[in-house]
């Protein structure tokens, strides 16, 4: 799919923001698999709020701080 070239502006545009959404997604979801393989049982009130974000750089920041953290509930402060 990456090597068709879209067309019409719009297009281009509405394909980006999925690839961009998936990306966020994608960063979102690493951040408890990073605290649960350190060891840390994620509650379910931290999922919900990692889950919850749409944009790139938040759940990046989190993935990052998520390796010196002590608690999983540390990560947002």
């Amino acid at each position: 799919m990456d090597a068709h070239e879209w067309q019409s502006d719009f297009a281009r545009e509405y394909v980006g923001m999925g690839r961009e959404e998936g990306r966020a997604e994608e960063a979102a979801n690493s951040v408890p698999l990073f605290l649960d393989a350190r060891g840390s049982t994620v509650p379910a009130k931290v999922r919900q709020r990692v889950e919850a974000r749409t944009d790139l750089e938040t759940p990046e920041r989190w993935t990052r701080r998520s390796a010196r953290v002590e608690r999983p509930e540390d990560l947002f402060g």
